[in-house]
């Protein structure tokens, strides 16, 4: 590996990635979608004029470091410690039952196996990927008919934001459990000492960075320190506590969202992630996947795989929502809302590959889910609320 056969590689995926991800867009598809279609194009499946190598192996983990900061960052601190016990609820329920459903599926496929064995915790993982929500499709469907502000948009909203909380954690844990020198209970302590850490240093953090932007706002220094803090933290969480990065990104997020200048932070990051390590991510996942050779049980897994994902938000969500008092179509609504995945689920998937606990294969299987429960729930959620209205 040279620097001339890096820079053609960046260069390749760059062009590809960012045409792809518009004609996604053209389609009302999410942009991701095309940026993992533009790394299947130019990888090994189609016209193999790209490998992954180290280097770019590298960037994709920063773009998954950067994306998980990101989402930190954006997350409505407020409304997240004000939601309620109904989101909560709604939250539990739907990473437990795509939890049990994905695991029992793989099982199902591929055969029971004792605790603690690798095809275990294989189907396990399958179960966690199941776990992840993405509502920005869910939110753009429902600022278009103005429902966004409603009880039960603001509901499912905050559902989604405690759902993907739960699903990082869910996804420490079972990473943790791997290591056959771990036990619950030192996996709970670690996870205690790193969230106690946490609200320490985020407390001290948050005052000086509250400080720096009063002293300097909007100035650049803000954003270095905060990208700083990023990588910094998401170390000391995997190094010293056995947590994944990508979790320690988040809570470093989180730390500053509640900033003056949190959105000039997060523009100014998002820079480097959108133009760069961002579509080497999702190219990444699209150069890893191989479609040449697919087996039929392999198809057959996939369409189950994508069957089961988006029954299990649908029934675990509903039937949530309808213990939290919904009646009728809206508990439909709070299980559809919550049925679309999107860039969480492929970072806990790439995760997965990294930690060896899945195959790359499996990806067709996410990239499928994405895809069609991209364009599923906006035709679901359209069709529910006019039923639900009264004809004029």
């Amino acid at each position: 590996m040279d620097i001339l056969s890096v820079l053609k590689d960046l260069a390749i995926i760059v062009v590809f990635a960012k045409a792809f991800g518009l004609l996604a867009r053209k389609l009302k598809a999410p942009q991701v979608v095309g940026e993992i279609v533009a790394g299947l194009v130019v990888g090994p499946s189609v016209l193999g004029i790209v490998k992954l190598n180290d280097f770019l192996e590298i960037c994709a983990g920063i773009g998954v470091v950067l994306l998980m900061f990101s989402a930190g960052i954006g997350t409505n601190l407020k409304q997240l410690m004000h939601t309620g016990v109904k989101a909560l609820v709604i939250a539990c329920s739907g990473v437990f039952v795509p939890l049990v459903g994905g695991t029992l599926l793989y099982m199902g496929f591929y055969g029971f196996s004792e605790i603690g064995t690798p095809k275990f915790f294989t189907a396990v993982f399958i179960g966690v990927i199941m776990t992840a929500t993405s509502v920005s499709i869910t939110v753009e469907t429902l600022r278009e008919m103005g429902k966004l502000k409603t009880e039960l948009g603001t509901t499912i909203l905050s559902a989604a934001i405690i759902d993907d909380v739960i699903g990082i954690l869910v996804l420490t844990f079972v990473i943790g459990f791997k290591d056959p020198d771990s036990s619950p209970g030192w996996m709970a302590l670690r996870a205690l000492a790193f969230f106690a850490l946490s609200i320490v240093l985020g407390f001290v953090t948050y005052k000086i960075f509250k400080v720096i932007d009063k002293r300097w706002p909007h100035t650049r220094r803000i954003p270095i320190l905060a990208l700083a803090l990023c990588f910094g933290l998401s170390y000391v969480a995997e190094k010293y506590f056995g947590i994944a990065d990508i979790t320690g990104a988040y809570v470093a997020g989180i730390i500053l969202s509640k900033l003056h200048d949190s959105t000039y932070i997060e523009q100014k990051l998002d820079i480097n992630s959108y133009m760069i390590f961002g579509p080497i991510f999702f190219a990444s996942i699209g150069l890893k996947t191989q479609i040449n050779g697919i087996s039929w049980e392999l198809v057959l897994f996939s369409a189950a795989f994508v069957a089961v994902a988006l029954g299990t938000k649908v029934i675990g969500c509903g039937a949530a929502a309808r213990l939290c008092g919904f009646r009728g179509t809206d508990t439909l609504k709070v299980g559809v809302g919550m049925m679309t995945r999107g860039e969480v689920a492929l970072i806990v998937a790439q995760r997965g590959l990294a930690e060896g606990m899945i195959s790359s294969e499996y990806f067709t299987s996410v990239i499928l889910l994405i895809i069609i429960s991209s364009i599923l729930t906006p035709i679901i959620l359209k069709l529910l609320y006019s039923s639900a209205e009264p004809a004029a």
